[in-house]
């Protein structure tokens, strides 16, 4: 009973110094994060937040957008006053830097299953996905995509890939006859490192999800442990779904339409209007 009671107060902790921006967006500050993660020493964790910031670009999603600077000043006994380093962090960040802390610290532990909760409870039903716009189907599938390719590419790292982007390419490859990521940001029109998930609509988002969980997957129940097996893998499982989309008389991937707005895009003028709402 006893431990329950200090899990209750850990998720109360965290919901605590929670915050919220003039934009409705949640976020944590890394300083309080540490505090309640009983790190006495930023130095110990910052090395925390590096590992997760590492983590969050393996998994090709945008550090910069999860990990925002957000250095303060601060006075000293003498007055004087020095910039210290902090971040404004999303769940997702809060989610990664839980992942790869100290496992011996039972709060890091109740943190891990603080995010991963709150991170669930934004899943929805079948039912509400159905009443769902396009858009708003895409920015549902892209989010389960980043959760994916997080996975992925921690189970990939276990099985010995160092080259990220050429295992990701080797899955792109199968489902896409023969296209690279570059390939398709190409035939898409994109700018230089636009993200090509952000431009796809939601039925080309859920045939790369299933090739992200099945490739996962292969690469547990086989043992994968070599890199040039995992892309070999990664190959085979985007050449089968691929198969699988002509032999359902399907459209392939590559002749689905590009949406006319990137998530980016709709991301910043959901912003400029919730911002003049405000006002």
């Amino acid at each position: 009973m006893k431990e329950l009671d200090n899990k209750e107060n850990y998720n109360k902790t965290f919901e605590d110094i929670k915050h919220i921006d003039e934009n409705g967006i949640e976020f944590w500050y890394a300083r309080e994060l540490q505090s309640v993660l009983n790190y006495k020493e930023w130095r110990k964790f910052e090395n925390v937040i590096n590992k997760a910031k590492e983590s969050c670009e393996n998994s090709d999603i945008s550090v910069i957008e999860h990990f925002v600077d957000a250095d303060k000043l601060s006075k000293r006994a003498n007055n004087a006053e020095v910039v210290i380093k902090d971040y404004k962090l999303t769940r997702y960040a809060c989610y990664l830097i839980a992942q790869n802390g100290d496992t011996r610290k039972k709060v890091v532990a109740l943190a891990q299953t603080y995010f991963a909760i709150q991170t669930r409870k934004q899943e929805i039903s079948e039912k509400e996905y159905s009443e769902l716009t396009e858009d708003e189907k895409r920015f549902y599938q892209r989010n389960l995509t980043k959760k994916g390719n997080y996975s992925l590419n921690q189970t990939a790292k276990n099985a010995g890939v160092k080259n990220f982007d050429k295992f990701h390419n080797f899955g792109y490859k199968g489902l896409y006859n023969g296209e690279t990521a570059d390939d398709i940001a190409k035939r898409k029109g994109l700018r230089y490192r636009e993200d090509i998930l952000d431009n796809m609509g939601s039925d080309e988002l859920i045939a790369n999800l299933f090739r992200i969980s099945q490739t996962e997957q292969k690469l547990k129940k086989d043992n994968i442990q070599s890199e040039k097996e995992a892309n070999k893998a990664h190959y085979e499982v985007g050449s089968k779904i691929r198969k699988t989309i002509k032999e359902l008389g399907g459209t392939m991937p590559e002749d689905l339409p590009t949406p006319k707005k990137s998530l980016k895009q709709l991301e910043k003028e959901n912003k400029k209007s919730l911002k003049k709402k405000v006002k």
